[in-house]
């Protein structure tokens, strides 16, 4: 037997063995898969993979090798994702609107190759996932320039989902009508509330009247059904090519680092917290003399910084209110396991709602 021949011989025993560790690795892809369909999480995991290849590239002392091991690893994570991707093609991913919404625009690029379905307001998508109808939902929490999404929020303090992440957008308004529309022939504008107020210096340049919509993708697809053509909608470029609308003018939007923060729901709290660093909390404080103040020092005196902190009305009392909490840190730490039981000596209800590492 020459060497060729030895040669050719161990690759194929090695190769068999590899088959066999691939596929043990495809079985362990099987339950990560699962883990984040439940907690409704991306299949892409950027910091993670750099991470792995970092750790793992370690292992190859021969410097000569080393290159060609990175590859074989970004090589194994690629085949990883696939199919990954295949067995979670089935997740169903909630927001509030129709075709060409901001919101199902974002949960695309989060969760490509999934079902995005659309629902008519925040209330009816989160439930959808209270429910069992989809695995997530995808609703925005917060604009850079016009502030709050206070029905949201409010969903996530009296509902029972969580938040596994929370991802920037930038959101890049548009005037859309008709096609052959002038902006001179614009006497009306709609969209939803927050859009209109991204856009208040525009509106109130051109002295246009304007009215709310439940999403902007439902003012373009209204202004597409519409006879009128002194009517437009503020929405996304998206929304105008899904409804054959013309854009009139893009980027109308005051604040051209106009962004929107999108929160993913599920059901689940994720089970793995080792690299959180970053939480969501809500709470309510006891009807007694500087209680807030107690709570926000107890925050900060267990080494958590506070990203922000909001309040707003409590249903269950007239000039009573809850607090939403972001805050940096792991609030699963043994930090954080004391932050809590000292903030029950002030507070008369605490909720986690969220636990992530920052994207």
């Amino acid at each position: 037997m020459n060497d060729i021949q030895t040669a050719r011989e161990k690759i194929c025993e090695i190769d068999k063995k590899m088959a066999e560790l691939f596929c043990q690795r495809m079985k362990v892809a099987e339950t990560v898969a699962a883990y984040k369909k439940e907690n409704g999480l991306p299949i892409l995991d950027a910091k993670r993979e750099e991470f792995l290849i970092e750790k793992n590239s370690k292992f190859i002392e021969d410097e000569t090798l080393k290159p060609y091991y990175i590859d074989f690893l970004k090589s194994n994570m690629d085949i990883s994702k696939k199919y990954q991707t295949r067995i979670n093609e089935g997740m169903r991913v909630a927001f509030s609107g129709v075709k060409g919404a901001f919101a199902e625009i974002a949960a695309k690029k989060i969760f490509p190759n999934t079902i995005i379905v659309g629902f008519a307001n925040f209330k009816d998508a989160y439930e959808s996932v209270e429910k069992g109808e989809c695995d997530c939902v995808m609703l925005p929490l917060e604009n850079s320039y016009n502030g709050d999404v206070g029905q949201v929020m409010d969903l996530a303090f009296f509902g029972s989902l969580y938040i596994n992440g929370i991802y920037d957008f930038s959101i890049k308004q548009c005037l859309v009508a008709k096609k052959g529309t002038r902006i001179s022939d614009i006497k009306e504008v709609i969209s939803h509330p927050q859009a209109l107020g991204q856009c208040s210096a525009f509106i109130n340049e051109h002295k246009l009247a304007f009215n709310e919509c439940e999403n902007t993708a439902v003012a373009a697809k209204t202004v597409a059904n519409s006879e009128r053509l002194d009517l437009a909608a503020i929405a996304s470029q998206e929304a105008a090519e899904e409804y054959g609308l013309e854009i009139l003018q893009s980027n109308i939007n005051d604040d051209t680092t106009n962004t929107t923060r999108f929160a993913v729901f599920s059901k689940a709290l994720k089970s793995e917290h080792k690299n959180d660093n970053e939480f969501v909390m809500f709470f309510t404080v006891k009807n007694e003399s500087g209680s807030l103040k107690n709570a926000l020092s107890v925050i900060g005196e267990n080494g958590f910084n506070l990203r922000a902190l909001k309040s707003r009305p409590s249903k269950d009392l007239i000039w009573s209110y809850y607090f939403y909490v972001e805050g940096e840190g792991n609030v699963f730490s043994n930090d954080g396991k004391n932050m809590l039981d000292e903030l029950k000596k002030t507070c008369s209800a605490i909720k986690i709602a969220g636990s992530f590492e920052k994207i």
